[in-house]
């Protein structure tokens, strides 16, 4: 069986970022990437507001040169995931896909969480050619262009009021006759003069140009769930705004979780409900969920583990 001081389950900005200061510790981590290597910002095809990249960089290559430099410093960086985690003692023992088995003395949890789409073949098809589902990321890239956003809760509502501040024309489509965003936000969306709320209607297709991998979205039919009448607006950006799922489902029953499924890390810290086992990025964040505040907590986990075991001598 092996034996490591820190394992960092998942990758992505929280992931990496705390492989390199764990490695500048000496503690040897190893990382199991997951099931997305890089986490969700492999699908960005460009980001802009990660500081160090002034002529902005694709969420890809970001990736790899975050994966570089965590293996430049000795970060034992592993494709598969992880299958099995006991908590119940220290060291934890768990097993990964590829058979091993392994007792970590802190456990970095960096397993993000995934955003919830409609499951569309053409949504898919246009992801990175228009189609996102973080406004405060990608929302820039369409300023002065119409867009339509997905959704009828806070989320949504918010979003969609972000992208009025920028966009020509925001529509809200949702499927009820009501939005179940608070009060608040509705009266946010309301008082927007640009944002057209599009009520009783759902998304059938994204439709667009596509070239070889060049994409881009220009419309996106929609059906009166009323009247089954369908209809195309043109706009070239198309936000989900369904909320997100965390990958926390390793963890069930083993450390605390809010209703949603996040993990409960203590104030100004990562760690968890069990000592030495701490969670950085997406996985405890419903609120930010950017790439350079995953970084902040993939940095803070890191620092907080060389510290659990600094006390344990």
């Amino acid at each position: 069986m092996e034996k490591t001081k820190c394992l960092i389950i998942g990758s992505g900005p929280a992931g990496f970022t705390a492989a390199i200061y764990a490695a500048r510790a000496d503690l040897s981590p190893i990382m199991y990437e997951g099931l997305q290597p890089g986490g969700q910002l492999t699908t960005t095809t460009e980001v802009d507001n990660f500081p160090g990249y002034p002529d902005g960089i694709d969420g890809p290559t970001m990736m790899e040169d975050l994966k570089k430099q965590a293996s430049r410093f000795g970060t034992d960086v592993r494709w598969g995931m992880i299958t099995e985690v006991d908590t119940t003692n220290r060291p934890f023992r768990v097993k990964a896909d590829d058979g091993k088995e392994i007792e970590a003395e802190t456990i970095i949890i960096a397993t993000g969480a995934t955003a919830k789409y409609l499951g569309l073949e053409s949504e898919e098809r246009f992801k990175g050619g228009g189609v996102s589902a973080c406004a405060t990321c990608d929302g820039f890239f369409y300023k002065g262009k119409d867009v339509a956003v997905i959704g009828g809760g806070d989320t949504a509502a918010e979003e969609a009021t972000y992208l009025a501040n920028m966009c020509n024309k925001v529509y809200l489509v949702h499927r009820r006759d009501e939005l179940r965003a608070s009060k608040a936000m509705q009266k946010r969306v309301f008082n927007t003069p640009n944002i057209e709320v599009l009520w009783n209607h759902e998304v059938k297709e994204i439709v667009g140009v596509e070239e070889g991998f060049n994409k881009a979205l220009n419309g996106v039919i929609l059906v009166n769930n009323k009247t089954n009448e369908e209809n195309k607006i043109d706009v070239e950006g198309y936000f989900v705004a369904l909320g997100h799922t965390p990958n926390t489902e390793l963890f069930n029953d083993k450390l605390n979780m809010d209703e949603t499924g996040y993990l409960i890390t203590g104030p100004d810290s990562t760690a968890t409900s069990i000592p030495g086992v701490f969670a950085a990025g997406d996985v405890q964040d419903k609120i930010f969920r950017q790439a350079i505040t995953a970084a902040g907590t993939g940095c803070m986990a890191a620092l907080e583990s060389e510290r659990f075991l600094g006390e344990q001598i």
